[in-house]
C-alpha cells in the first residue's frame, strides 16, 4: 500500500463521493480492495447516513416516534448503502482512473491466494 493517506477533510470529501488527488490513487485501490473493504465501506456510508438520520431527532413530536423514525432511517440507509457497496467501490475506482471491474478482480485474486495458502497448509498438515 502507498504511504500517502488522505487527511480527515479529504477523507470526508471522498466518503461523500468526491474525488481525491492523483497521488492518493493507490490508497483508493487499497481502500476498496483491502481485507477490511466491507467495514471501510460501512464507515463511508455512515458519513451520509448518520447526519440524515439524526435530522429526525430534531423534529417536534414524541421522543419514541422520533427515535423510531431515526432507527428506520438508519436501517433503510445502511441496507441500500451496503447492498450496493460493491458497485459503489467500482464507481470510486473508475472515478480515480482504474478500469471497471478491477476492484472485484483484485479482491478475487487476493481471496484465491489466501484459499490456496490455506489449502497448502491443510495438505501439509493432514495429507503428508
Amino acid at each position: 500500500m502507498a504511504s500517502a493517506r488522505p487527511n480527515p477533510v479529504q477523507w470526508l470529501w471522498y466518503a461523500a463521493g468526491g474525488r481525491l488527488p492523483g497521488r492518493l490513487r493507490e490508497w483508493v485501490l487499497h481502500d476498496v480492495t483491502g481485507r477490511t473493504w466491507f467495514l471501510r465501506g460501512a464507515a463511508r456510508s455512515s458519513v451520509l447516513v448518520l447526519p440524515l438520520a439524526s435530522v429526525w431527532l430534531l423534529l417536534p413530536g414524541p421522543l419514541g416516534l422520533r427515535l423510531s423514525l431515526c432507527l428506520m432511517a438508519l436501517l433503510v440507509g445502511y441496507f441500500y448503502s451496503l447492498a450496493y457497496l460493491e458497485e459503489s467501490c467500482e464507481h470510486k475506482l473508475v472515478k480515480h482512473g482504474y478500469r471497471y471491474g478491477s476492484g472485484r478482480a483484485t479482491r478475487n485474486a487476493a481471496k484465491e491466494a489466501a484459499e490456496a495458502e490455506a489449502h497448502a497448509r491443510y495438505v501439509q498438515r493432514y495429507r503428508s
